[in-house]
């Protein structure tokens, strides 16, 4: 089991900056991507970036050019830095993992932290 623990969420006014963290713990286990993702009130859960253990990103057309994720390979943690909020941007944020476990890696896992609120104002 991998254990994720969101911190830097708050509240912003719009065109303001967080940057969200995510720490990993647990053991024996191989991260194959990290990412975050969000939900707001009414709406499904979506994919907002994802970081994979070669480096490569990707983002929801909705952040490009705003968010970037980066990943510290070392302490096993996993940034969002958001930049030129918008109140669009209001929601709870979600660290996610897709790892397999060194004994039994033939199957993907997937953790997921507790969400962090993020709030935008105008």
């Amino acid at each position: 089991q991998v254990q994720l623990v969101e911190s830097g969420g708050g509240m912003v006014q719009a065109g303001g900056s967080l940057r969200l963290s995510c720490a990993a713990s647990g053991s024996g286990f191989r991260i194959n991507a990290l990412g975050w993702y969000r939900q707001a009130p009414g709406k499904q859960r979506e994919l907002v970036a994802v970081i994979t253990s070669s480096g490569d990103t990707t983002y929801a057309d909705s952040v490009k050019g705003r968010f970037t994720i980066s990943s510290d390979n070392v302490k096993i943690t996993v940034h969002l830095q958001m930049n030129t909020l918008k109140p669009e941007d209001t929601a709870v944020y979600y660290c996610n993992a897709d790892y397999s476990m060194v004994r039994n890696r033939g199957s993907i896992f997937t953790s997921w932290g507790q969400g962090t609120q993020v709030t935008v104002s105008s």
